[in-house]
């Protein structure tokens, strides 16, 4: 392949990339163009750099990170970080997998109805972290919130179980956010007690809407109207428990039940 200086059109066609993705590299430093004219600030590409320039694109199309593409092109660990990223896409095909699971159920089964219990719940002293996600990122966005939670406990290890805080309803954006309960001198925020219906899912996590639809259709069925989040208080830890042994105890305040 020739080496001649090509026009950054020129470049990110052969490349197969749009000319925006090319400055965007450059800004962060991940591709640099070989010449700058430095009256009109146009860039231009070597055609030997488009090996880098397609290991990004394929990378991105796989939804790595930006940093960990930066450690790729640094030749830095290339085996250990390319396995870290073989490692993300198969959980992420398993949780695809068990997704598929839930509504097949779904449509075999009809929506379930679950068993719910009615509780009083105190008010608990927390540490808790937060973080903006969509529909398509609350898992990632609750498995970073609890990996940063971990991080500022002593021993990063929790007394009790960990508290996900999520909305009802899911706009495009929204706040999840993680919390444990801590002795009130080392706490950031109180959560609410009062009286709370609530239920336990048992599988994986990315079936527990199917219970917490049950939860609050229970509600509306029984006249209450559910307040402030949804909670979902993890029994068990998946680190060392199969997806279809985890248990989650779902909750919901009852607004009107004092």
């Amino acid at each position: 392949m020739s080496d001649e200086l090509l026009p950054i059109g020129r470049f990110a066609r052969l490349c197969r990339l749009s000319v925006k993705q090319l400055r965007h590299y450059d800004a962060l430093g991940l591709l640099k163009p070989a010449r700058v004219d430095p009256g009109s600030g146009y860039r231009y590409y070597r055609a030997s750099q488009a090996r880098e320039a397609m290991v990004i694109g394929l990378l991105r199309s796989l939804d790595v990170p930006l940093p960990v593409i930066g450690r790729v092109l640094a030749g830095a660990d290339l085996a250990g970080t390319l396995g870290e990223v073989r490692d993300r896409m198969e959980a992420e095909l398993e949780r695809r997998r068990r997704m598929l699971a839930a509504l097949e159920r779904v449509l075999a089964e009809g929506l379930p109805r679950v068993e719910v219990t009615v509780l009083q719940e105190p008010a608990r002293h927390v540490r808790l972290v937060r973080e903006i996600a969509t529909p398509a990122t609350i898992a990632d966005s609750t498995s970073r919130c609890v990996a940063r939670l971990l991080g500022e406990l002593d021993g990063g290890t929790p007394s009790g179980p960990l508290i996900g805080l999520f909305p009802q309803d899911l706009a495009e954006e929204f706040t999840v956010a993680v919390a444990a309960e801590v002795p009130a001198e080392r706490a950031d925020e109180v959560l609410p007690g009062g009286v709370f219906a609530a239920a336990v899912h048992t599988g994986p996590y990315e079936q527990i809407d199917l219970t917490g639809h049950g939860l609050l259709a229970w509600c509306g069925e029984h006249g209450h109207v559910p307040a402030g989040p949804l909670r979902e208080v993890y029994l068990n830890n998946p680190a060392d428990t199969p997806p279809e042994g985890l248990m989650t105890r779902l909750m919901v305040r009852l607004e009107d039940a004092g």
